[in-house]
């Protein structure tokens, strides 16, 4: 049995390669893939050579081992069916439609114990947004967004929006996304935030302390998410973050370095900067979250959102080179690109 899989091979070079596949062995199955979503942050930085090479794929997931170097096959949002199943596994897993952390390829071979079965009208395209959702609840519960308050969110890629539609669901005051594309700003908006600048603008800053008054003597935001991928975007965040305001960091920048200007306000205000990344959950929730439970959650704000509507672009996994090749070079035309099977 032969499976096709899409591997970054060298920089800006993606290639499908024939590779040999065994039955599934005794507890495994056997999955078919439906559609996978690429996720453009981290998928960019491995396609531009900006991933650290040395630095460990995913710890938490069996199908993604190794470290970040060439050749590196990646992908970790499949939906596929269960085609076949090997000796001892319960015959109601044959046909059921899962979710996987899985790279980009057409067929694989899975423990039923790492599948997740998709929830009753929820379609394949929905569903395949479950692990940037997961993000986005991940990002929500280490920011802690308070009734009333002005929070701000940089960069509207796919992760970007669907935080902004968790966030739309709080009283908050006021709710600012920022990004430089115009379609994902009226996205934005389209999606509960109150307004969306562009963070190129001259005069963004002086717009933002308008949309973000704070108050009149502890002016600025009270959250601030950094999660555009643009190392500059962090010092804008830090510049509209109010006195003791927190600012949550869920971009990976890789290699890109980072200059941040922390002599001037920043040391008197007493801002938080917080990492925020979905392979673990912040340690003072652990008492009550697991895994299984955020997975949960963000299955219902996948039902309640209807992500799908996100799609801009579905390539068919032969043309899966032109997908990259359009995120990387005309990013301002791409929201949430898919491949199908």
């Amino acid at each position: 049995m032969q499976r096709r899989a899409l591997y970054f091979t060298a920089p800006y070079e993606v290639a499908l390669r024939e590779e040999p596949l065994s039955r599934p062995a005794a507890g495994q199955v056997l999955v078919q893939t439906l559609v996978s979503a690429i996720s453009p942050g981290t998928e960019l930085l491995i396609f531009r050579d900006q991933a650290p090479a040395d630095l460990a794929v995913d710890e938490t997931i069996a199908a993604l081992p190794g470290n970040f170097g060439f050749p590196l096959k990646y992908g970790y949002a499949a939906v596929g069916r269960v085609i076949e199943l090997g000796p001892g596994v319960p015959t109601n897993w044959e046909g059921t439609t899962v979710f996987a952390f899985n790279p980009h390829e057409s067929l694989f071979l899975a423990a039923p114990e790492s599948l997740l079965p998709l929830p009753p009208g929820l379609t394949p395209e929905e569903a395949v947004f479950l692990a940037n959702m997961e993000t986005g609840v991940t990002l929500l519960q280490d920011g802690r967004p308070l009734i009333g308050e002005q929070v701000a969110v940089f960069g509207q890629g796919i992760v970007g929006l669907l935080l902004t539609s968790l966030l739309a669901r709080f009283p908050l005051e006021r709710l600012v996304t920022l990004d430089v594309y115009p379609r994902r700003r009226l996205a934005s908006e389209t999606m509960g935030a109150h307004v969306s600048l562009d963070p190129g603008q001259p005069e963004v800053l002086e717009k933002l302390s308008a949309w973000l008054p704070g108050t009149p003597n502890r002016p600025g935001a009270d959250l601030v998410y950094e999660i555009s991928g643009n190392p500059a975007a962090l010092d804008q965040a830090i510049a509209v973050t109010g006195f003791s305001g927190r600012v949550v960091i869920g971009s990976w920048y890789g290699t890109q370095e980072t200059m941040v200007h922390l002599g001037g306000r920043f040391h008197r205000s007493r801002i938080k900067l917080l990492s925020s990344q979905v392979s673990t959950i912040a340690p003072d929730l652990t008492g009550r979250w697991d895994n299984p439970r955020r997975l949960n959650l963000a299955w219902e704000m996948i039902r309640q959102i209807r992500p799908a509507q996100l799609i801009t672009h579905r390539f068919p996994f032969q043309e899966a080179a032109q997908a990259y090749q359009l995120l990387d070079k005309n990013p301002e035309d791409a929201i949430q690109v898919v491949l199908t099977y």
